[in-house]
């Protein structure tokens, strides 16, 4: 019988085990995926610290994109889905039933479960986005058009949809994103750089991005220059005050019209809450684990009337979102491919300590 390797979360920062497992037939309402490319995720690595608990032994990983190898005909012809199509797996499995899901918000589900839970030991063994193969629902599978190379896809494939959930909360909430004259992205990580693309296509003036250091990695501040970013600057070099008093001259002495937090550092929603001006918007996705607390001065919440939205998951929807915007935007792709450093799925231990390193803008598993 055919085997293929799938990396293993067996303990707390302890080393991923390469284990080998039997490839078996999908049942009805399942499909077989081959790897094209999984990307190791901020989240993955809050959760191999344990500050995100799973269940040991783990297959994670969310951010599989792989060619169709095996569904059923009946599924095939359900979904539209066939062997040979290159799929995203949305790893989000919301109930229907609960009361967000019954008004349409199911990326917010009370009962969520996930495509990467199940057991590595039992069939199909590869649950999650760090193995040669993956199975799970055909409902979960995203077509990814074939005007779009699929490795680049794979890139921003969580990254995409969750900063496209934030913006759609916005909207939602009735705040009007493409209007702002000055946005401010905290952070120069995967959501952030996504973050810059999306408002630089919807043509804001000024898209400032602040980062820790600009000198100690100024490739980052090159890469969010070239995604669309009109500056970049180092909070160490030149100090939060110089800072907001450089936002404040930019939009008539009012401070940032849109701030949105992607560094994932919990000074930073104190930093942000400062920049923005009366009735300014504050996205927050970034907070994605329990890195302490910070002080805030909630005043200025009430004074300066903010509106403060918070964003986790997204839904299918929003995948479909992300693929769109891709098409819109073929003049990223090449800037988009150029981050990704690749290893292979036996490489995952060398990947994770390069990805926490902060070595790699992205990093990915990919095929043989």
């Amino acid at each position: 019988m055919e085997t293929a390797k799938v990396a293993v979360m067996v303990g707390i920062n302890e080393p991923f085990e390469i284990r080998e497992y039997p490839l078996t037939i999908p049942e009805e309402g399942m499909a077989q995926m081959k790897l094209i490319a999984s990307g190791v995720c901020g989240t993955d690595i809050h959760i191999h610290r344990g500050k995100i608990p799973v269940a040991l032994p783990a297959t994670i990983g969310h951010e599989f994109v792989g060619e169709v190898v095996n569904i059923s005909e009946k599924d095939s012809v359900e979904s539209g889905i066939k062997i040979g199509d290159r799929v995203i797996v949305d790893i989000a499995c919301p109930c229907g039933e609960c009361l967000l899901c019954q008004n349409g918000d199911d990326a917010n589900c009370v009962h969520m479960s996930v495509t990467n839970g199940g057991n590595v030991e039992v069939a199909p063994h590869f649950y999650g986005g760090y193995g040669e193969y993956n199975y799970s629902p055909v409902s979960n599978l995203v077509k990814i058009p074939d005007t779009l190379d699929a490795k680049m896809t794979s890139i921003f494939s969580c990254a995409g949809p969750t900063t496209l959930h934030a913006f759609r909360l916005a909207k939602d909430a009735n705040e009007h994103v493409e209007r702002a004259n000055v946005a401010v992205v905290q952070g120069a990580g995967p959501v952030a750089l996504f973050a810059i693309m999306y408002l630089s296509s919807l043509g804001i003036p000024n898209v400032i991005v602040l980062v820790p250091d600009t000198e100690r990695r100024p490739e980052k501040a090159e890469l969010a220059k070239k995604l669309g970013a009109t500056e970049v600057l180092s909070i160490h070099k030149l100090g939060m005050e110089n800072i907001c008093h450089h936002i404040h001259e930019l939009n008539n002495d009012m401070g940032a019209d849109l701030v949105f937090e992607a560094s994932g550092a919990p000074i930073a929603v104190a930093q942000g809450m400062s920049l923005l001006r009366n009735r300014g918007l504050y996205l927050i996705p970034g907070q994605y684990s329990n890195s302490g607390g910070v002080e805030i001065q909630p005043q200025l919440i009430t004074f300066n009337a903010l509106h403060i939205i918070g964003s986790s998951q997204y839904s299918i929807s929003d995948v479909h979102a992300y693929l769109k915007f891709l098409e819109e935007n073929p003049h990223f792709h090449e800037t988009i491919l150029q981050t990704a450093r690749c290893y292979k799925v036996e490489e995952i231990n060398q990947a994770f300590q390069d990805a926490e390193a902060g070595k790699n803008q992205k990093t990915l598993l990919v095929s043989s």
